[in-house]
C-alpha cells in the first residue's frame, strides 16, 4: 500500500540538536545506539541502516549518496532550510518531543513549532535531577516533584520514565521511609552536584506518584522498552517486568506507551498491548535502524495479535532532522508492506487496512493524547 499521503503524529521523538554540536558529532553517530569511538566512526558505517540511509537522504537532498556529498549539502542549505525540507518530506500533523534527552545541547520546543504543531513530554527521572539538586529535604523535594507533574504543565501531553535504562522495568511499592532513606544517602554522596539518578528505591517510588497524577488526568505514561544505548541492562527492559504496575487497579486509567516495539521483546509487547486496555505500542527506533526485512518483521509481530487500535508510528528521532524523514518514510514503508501481506492473508479487506493505516499513523494518537487533530 501507498501510505505517502496520510499525515502522520511522531508521537515520540527528541529536540534537534544545536548546529555547533551537530557538526562535532560524527555524522554516523545518528545511526547507531553504540557511543563507543570504534563504533560511531568505523562500524557503525557497515550497518545496513546507514547504507540504505545514506541513499535515502542523497536522494532527498539532490546529492551524491556518500556521507561527504551529503555533509556539504547540509552545510550549503543550513539547519533551518534542512529542517523544513525534512519535516515536510515526512507529512507531519506533529511532533511530542521528550526534551530531557541531552538537555544542554538541544533546541527549545519554541525552535521546531516553526515547521510543526510540538508537543511536550516530561522525562520524570530529568524533573527529579533537577529538584534533588535544589532542595535538601525529601518531603520539601516530593511536595515540588509533584506540584510540577500536578496540574500537568502547559503543553505537555505525556509523562516520560527511563527507568529501563537506569534501574529496569520490574518496578515495585515502595515505603515513605525507604525512598526518603534513599534521597538523603544522594544528598550525604554529592551535596551540591547535579546528580544522575540510578537509584532503584528512589526511581521505582517516583515512577508510582507519576502514575497515579497521570491516572488521575488519564495521561499516557511512556515507557522506554527493549534496546537502546548500552547504558541500560537489556534483559531488564522487558515490558513484561511491568506486570505489577500494570495490574494496579489505580493506575487503570494511565494509559501506558511501551517504546520501540520493546525490540527484540516486540512480540512480549503485543501481548501486553493485547490482554490490558491501557497497554499500546509504537515502532519508533526499530524503525527506522533496523533492516528493511526487520523493520517489516517488527511491524508484523506487533500485529499478529495486539489490536490495531493499540499501535502507533514514531520515530525517535534525535541529532539530526533527516531522522524524521527517515522513520516516516520507512515506518510507511514497512507498514504498507505488512497491510499488503494482511490483504493476501485476507486478514483485511483493503477499506480495513486503509482504515489501519490512518489510525496507527495519526488517529490513535490523537486519540489518546490531548492533541488537537
Amino acid at each position: 500500500m501507498e501510505l505517502t499521503h496520510i499525515p502522520a503524529i511522531d508521537q515520540h521523538a527528541h529536540n534537534l540538536v544545536r548546529s555547533e554540536v551537530a557538526t562535532t558529532t560524527p555524522y554516523s553517530a545518528a545511526f547507531t545506539e553504540g557511543y563507543a569511538a570504534e563504533i560511531r566512526d568505523r562500524h557503525a558505517r557497515h550497518t545496513l541502516c546507514y547504507r540504505r540511509s545514506v541513499r535515502d537522504v542523497a536522494t532527498l537532498l539532490d546529492c551524491e549518496p556518500t556521507e561527504a556529498a551529503i555533509l556539504a549539502c547540509r552545510t550549503r542549505l543550513g539547519l533551518d532550510t534542512l529542517t523544513d525540507r525534512c519535516f515536510n518530506a515526512a507529512n507531519l500533523k506533529s511532533i511530542v518531543l521528550d526534551d530531557g534527552f541531552l538537555p544542554d545541547q538541544i533546541l527549545p520546543l519554541a525552535w521546531h513549532q516553526q515547521f510543526v504543531p510540538t508537543h511536550r513530554l516530561l522525562r520524570v527521572e530529568w524533573l527529579a535531577e533537577q529538584l534533588i539538586a535544589q532542595v535538601n529535604r525529601f518531603e520539601i523535594f516530593l511536595e515540588w516533584f509533584r506540584s510540577e507533574l500536578n496540574p500537568p504543565p502547559a503543553g505537555v501531553v505525556g509523562f516520560k520514565s527511563v527507568a529501563a535504562y537506569r534501574t529496569g522495568l520490574d518496578i515495585q511499592p515502595i515505603p515513605w521511609e525507604v525512598a526518603e532513606d534513599a534521597f538523603y544517602d544522594l544528598k550525604y554522596r554529592f551535596p551540591d552536584a547535579r546528580v544522575r539518578l540510578s537509584n532503584k528505591a528512589l526511581i521505582d517510588f517516583l515512577v508510582h506518584q507519576t502514575l497515579a497524577i497521570a491516572a488521575q488526568y488519564q495521561l499516557p505514561v511512556q515507557f522506554h522498552t527493549g534496546f537502546g544505548d548500552p547504558d541500560l541492562d537489556l534483559r531488564l527492559a522487558n515490558p513484561l517486568h511491568l506486570r505489577p504496575v500494570l495490574e494496579e487497579p489505580l493506575y487503570r486509567s494511565a494509559p501506558i506507551v511501551l517504546l520501540h516495539a520493546a525490540y527484540p521483546f516486540t512480540r512480549e509487547a503485543g501481548y501486553l498491548a493485547s490482554v490490558y486496555p491501557q497497554v499500546y505500542v509504537d515502532f519508533g527506533l526499530a524503525v527506522p535502524l533496523l533492516s528493511v526485512a526487520g523493520m517489516r518483521q517488527t511491524v508484523q509481530m506487533l500485529m499478529e495479535l495486539s489490536p490495531t487500535s493499540k499501535l502507533m508510528y514514531s520515530s525517535d528521532a534525535h541529532f539530526i532532522p533527516e531522522l524524521y524523514y527517515l522513520g516516516a518514510k520507512w515506518g510507511r514503508e514497512a507498514l504498507g508492506q505488512v497491510l499488503d501481506q494482511a490483504i493476501c492473508d485476507r486478514d483485511l479487506t483493503v477499506q480495513e487496512a486503509e482504515a489501519v493505516a490512518i489510525a496507527i499513523l495519526h488517529q490513535n494518537a490523537t486519540d489518546l493524547y490531548p492533541i488537537e487533530s
